[in-house]
């Protein structure tokens, strides 16, 4: 007897041309949108022209997105920026966002409305998983299978199975959906949900916001998970209004719905949350941080680059002096948010603080520039990663927060809640 299928399922089904598909089957399906950066696009690239082809599936399919060494820092980074920009303009692919009209490819893209409700997406990039947010099935994959995620339009997969995350009640103040996510991978682990769909239902969904959706999708792999995804409500809707002219499709899952864990979370208990190096899953509540001094404040990234995370952080930051000797560096997400701060006085408020305000681009997310960590130096910072050596130096230390925490830390130098500097 044919059992019910989760939402995920239910978009690959329909791709791969399928009235029905249960976990651990493998299927080839069609594609909406392969995307690609500056690191992994010229590898992909590369195994492209190995397949001796001349031309893409469809170039209003292909994003390619040069944002995690740009503006170029170097000579080589500059070479393979070179190489996208030319294999956009020979292939004639429309989506390519050359800086000046960039952004960090997972904030950009939304915004684009490149990503819709009922979408496959690929992207040779982990964190492509962030389009779950909008009800899309997206996920990363390696550098081949965007090469022929490229060339046909398909990829093949795993259906995998689900976890249920019900979530009911609402946030305390200055708690966000990055407090979520951090606390959900310090409840299960770095590979808790591992080849596995994370699927946020129950009436708490409604109470967060579209960037904190985007947030909690986004560190969906942080968890192990295959993709992280979100019903299609009216803020989904409403976001993707007018942003684009595809149609787009709802799929919810059956009642009966096969789940491997259902986890039941009431957001009014969720506390804000730091991670400790050097593993997103070791996690502590704000009044269980200790005294943790810092020299560094990373705001940004595609994980908490978005105009709330920047509201939040200068709502905390008005008026005030980051600590002497910190450095406070922000990332707006994309052109637009960037051109948002500047108009709602948010830059301002971040200048006069005494933070930096960057063009945007993944910078010291990956350790790539624009805020390398020295042998022993600590950063709090709103990305995703807390790896070793994740910022720079193998012995410095990165504590993943969400923005309110980073920049009440940015002004007392050590890692504290809102509440402590305001």
């Amino acid at each position: 007897m044919k059992k019910g299928m989760t939402m995920t399922q239910k978009i690959i089904a329909a791709h791969a041309g399928l009235d029905y598909v249960e976990a651990g089957q493998l299927v080839n399906a069609d594609l909406d949108l392969v995307l690609g950066n500056d690191i992994t696009g010229p590898v992909a690239i590369k195994e492209f022209r190995k397949l001796g082809l001349d031309k893409v599936f469809d170039k209003n399919k292909i994003a390619l997105v040069p944002d995690h060494f740009t503006p170029n820092k170097d000579i080589k980074s500059a070479e393979h920026c070179k190489m996208v920009r030319e294999f956009a303009k020979e292939m004639e692919i429309v989506n390519y966002f050359e800086v000046g009209e960039m952004g960090i490819e997972h904030a950009l893209l939304p915004e684009k409305g490149l990503t819709i409700p009922g979408d496959i997406i690929i992207g040779a990039d982990s964190h492509t998983c962030t389009y779950g947010a909008l009800g899309a099935f997206s996920t990363g994959g390696g550098s081949t299978d965007m090469a022929v995620g490229m060339a046909t339009g398909k990829a093949w997969f795993k259906v995998p199975e689900a976890i249920k995350f019900v979530l009911k009640g609402k946030f305390n103040k200055w708690v966000s959906g990055k407090d979520l996510i951090l606390h959900i991978i310090g409840m299960i682990g770095v590979d808790g949900a591992l080849y596995k769909s994370m699927e946020f239902v129950g009436e708490g969904v409604k109470e967060i916001t579209m960037d904190g959706r985007f947030t909690i999708a986004n560190m969906a792999i942080e968890a192990g998970a295959k993709n992280g995804i979100f019903p299609v409500d009216e803020k989904a809707i409403e976001y993707v209004t007018g942003r684009t002219d595809r149609e787009w499709k709802v799929f919810e899952a059956d009642e009966d719905a096969e789940y491997s864990q259902v986890i039941e979370i009431d957001l009014s208990e969720v506390k804000s949350t730091v991670s400790f190096p050097h593993l997103p899953d070791n996690t502590r509540t704000i009044d269980e941080v200790g005294e943790v001094k810092i020299d560094q404040a990373v705001i940004g990234s595609c994980t908490n680059g978005r105009i709330e995370d920047l509201r939040i952080a200068a709502e905390i930051l008005k008026g005030k002096k980051v600590k002497k000797g910190m450095r406070v560096i922000i990332l707006p997400g994309t052109q637009n948010i960037y051109l948002q701060a500047l108009e709602e006085g948010l830059a301002k408020i971040f200048i006069e603080a005494g933070a930096v305000f960057s063009t945007p681009t993944c910078g010291p997310c990956l350790g790539g520039y624009m805020g390398i960590l020295a042998k022993g130096e600590r950063a709090i910072s709103t990305t995703n990663r807390n790896f070793v050596g994740r910022m720079g130096h193998p012995e410095s230390e990165v504590y993943l927060a969400s923005p309110a925490i980073a920049a009440a830390s940015a002004l007392a130098g050590k890692i504290v809640s809102p509440e402590e500097v305001l």
